[in-house]
């Protein structure tokens, strides 16, 4: 039950990243501000898209392969979808900065500075979060 749960939201997860991916990409200029230093890294519009679509598609392909190499173990295939949701968590939120930072509005970009860092401890929470259920599952099932 737990594992068709996850796989509902992972599927919203991905529907919701696909039409916030989309909504900003029409909103973004032809150059792109990803990272503002001595030395600017700028991508084209283009360049992001394909660069983040690809990233999104890698990780949710995963999905496919964790079901096939991990059949039987349906603890860890919902743990992974899971992961997968966090992961597409966080591309939404850092699709939303980029295309919040790129726009002509005035905005305190240090006030959504904790919900990049929370989207960042989303996912590095629950990527330890099963190493640590099966060393505990091992040590007290003795």
């Amino acid at each position: 039950m737990t594992l068709k749960v996850f796989k509902a939201i992972w599927f919203l997860s991905l529907v919701i990243f696909l039409g916030v991916f989309m909504y900003n990409y029409a909103s973004l200029p032809e150059t792109i501000t990803v990272l503002e230093s001595e030395t600017p890294f700028s991508l084209t519009r283009d360049a992001l898209f394909y660069c983040v679509l690809a990233i999104a598609a890698i990780f949710n392909l995963f999905v496919f392969v964790i079901n096939k190499l991990f059949a039987v173990q349906l603890g860890f295939r919902a743990w992974f979808y899971g992961l997968v949701i966090s992961l597409n968590i966080f591309l939404i939120i850092g699709v939303n900065f980029v295309a919040l930072y790129n726009s002509a509005e005035k905005f305190d970009y240090q006030a959504i500075g904790p919900i990049i860092y929370g989207g960042i401890v989303l996912v590095v929470g629950w990527a330890i979060s099963w190493p640590l259920y099966a060393v505990a599952r091992k040590l007290f099932s003795k």
